[in-house]
């Protein structure tokens, strides 16, 4: 059996992720979801990395309450080192039986202290803090901790909302300060947008010349976005591409090695484990690289450790030889290989797109007509890349009740240039997981459950695209 090429424990699934980076090592602290009746508190539990490619799970690092404590759940948080090389954790502490005033279950800003590089941790309740006057005390968490040298101070951000307002605009990155990281004082917010229910998960750094603020929106999109600055005082800007991912990406935070920025985050598992399933809260982790463009913007893509991980060819077997051009200026034609793709593979197709082209891109584990498959799909005259399936969903023995009225799978869907020329699209497939990248610039992850197997096709509709290269490798056991 191949080693999986993303990490969930064995006994449970990854929630939001605290990724830590120490003497070129990521520790990566992360929300241990068991999904049991009746539900267990949920502790940090640590998992780490070196090289991106192999992970060793640590089981419990920050262990949950009881039930008669504040932090019967231990949320999200940060982790920051002092002066004296003390590490601080800051955590959401959470308790589904302690009520505030309004109530909503209390959600509280809890520390904790390891003096031995992060092996034991030693809880500091007194220290513990809530909402001040003016916020909804049902939402004060995730707290994040960053120096601002130039202030000399310590931030706290916060993901909360307003006590009053719109309900579905309230959110708002609230704030705290500190000299010492132990006594906090609340101050004006962060980021306050009146645009979301709320933004989880805050993470704010510096690369080069900017800063860089990222946040889940927990609103309609769920998804990860980020804003840019000159200052990590604002004004904050809206870059034209501002998702990490797309919706079955979430929470994800960024750590840095060498120059280099990656970020960590789950792809949600889906009920009952079928492509129609509901998204489900925690899954999978995956690790995405942000590179920094020349204006400053962000591209994702895969870290280069993991598209060197699959070292074995697999020929890919097309009925015709390379390059390949499929012309149909009012029709649709599809390539596929002779035999099936093996269930963890990586896949880079390099695709000359000409002008006008309604739509081409990557069929996975599709039957031999290429009728029934997933898609990968780049819509240039709309500007996007898109997950698709076909048939999409049958209720029915009828044509018309197969659900053709939805243009691809909702949530799933990536804005991106796909101007005439050439393109290169990476996909990653490993059992039910999927994550595609189109120029190494756009990432898209999803699930894959109903199809187990099939065929790699590529494809074109009204228009035409060249395909130059087709790579398909595979790791060994």
């Amino acid at each position: 059996m191949n080693h999986p090429v993303f990490f969930q424990p064995a006994d449970g699934w990854v929630g939001d992720l605290i990724p830590f980076q120490k003497d070129g090592e990521f520790w990566l602290f992360y929300l241990h979801e068991i999904r049991s009746d009746p539900k267990p508190g949920t502790s940090w539990n640590l998992v780490t990395t070196k090289d991106l490619i192999q992970f060793q799970d640590h089981g419990v690092s920050l262990a949950h309450g009881t039930v008669d404590d504040l932090d019967f759940n231990a949320y999200t948080g940060s982790i920051a080192v002092d002066e004296t090389g003390v590490h601080h954790l800051f955590y959401t502490g959470h308790n589904p039986w302690n009520l505030g005033a309004d109530g909503a279950p209390l959600q509280l800003v809890m520390h904790a202290t390891s003096t031995d590089g992060m092996k034991t941790w030693t809880k500091h309740p007194e220290l513990t803090f809530g909402a001040p006057e003016g916020y909804e005390t049902g939402d004060w968490r995730d707290p994040f901790v960053f120096r601002d040298e130039e202030a000399g101070q310590w931030r706290m951000l916060l993901a909360a909302r307003h006590a009053e307002g719109p309900e579905r605009r309230r959110g708002v990155i609230a704030q705290c300060v500190s000299s010492d990281l132990m006594k906090w004082e609340h101050t004006e917010p962060f980021w306050d947008p009146r645009r979301y229910i709320t933004h989880e998960c805050p993470d704010v750094f510096a690369w080069g010349d900017w800063w860089y603020m990222v946040y889940s929106e927990f609103s309609e999109s769920f998804t990860t976005r980020y804003r840019m600055a000159k200052s990590p005082n604002g004004p904050w800007t809206v870059p034209d591409l501002d998702s990490i991912d797309g919706r079955a990406f979430y929470a994800s935070k960024s750590a840095e090695r060498d120059g280099r920025r990656f970020f960590f985050g789950w792809i949600a598992s889906k009920e009952d484990a079928r492509d129609d399933g509901p998204w489900q809260w925690a899954g999978t982790m995956s690790v995405l690289e942000a590179r920094q463009n020349a204006d400053g913007t962000l591209a994702f893509s895969f870290p280069d450790e993991l598209v060197e991980s699959f070292w074995k060819q697999v020929p890919a077997q097309l009925d015709r030889e390379l390059p390949a051009t499929l012309t149909v200026p009012d029709g649709y034609e599809a390539i596929l290989t002779r035999n099936n793709v093996p269930r963890q593979f990586y896949a880079k197709a390099v695709l000359q797109i000409s002008a006008g082209t309604t739509e081409c891109g990557l069929l996975l584990r599709s039957s031999a007509d290429g009728d029934r498959s997933y898609i990968i799909r780049l819509e240039p005259k709309r500007g996007r890349m898109v997950f698709d399936r076909w048939p999409r969903n049958i209720i029915g023995d009828a044509q018309w009740h197969v659900s053709g009225d939805v243009p691809f799978d909702i949530e799933l869907e990536r804005p991106c240039e796909l101007g005439a020329g050439e393109h290169t699209l990476e996909v990653v497939v490993d059992g039910d997981l999927c994550v595609a990248v189109l120029d190494r610039q756009v990432a898209l992850s999803t699930r894959i459950y109903d199809l187990t197997d099939g065929l790699l096709g590529v494809f074109a509709g009204e228009g035409a695209a060249t395909v130059t290269e087709l790579e398909i490798r595979e790791r060994t056991p």
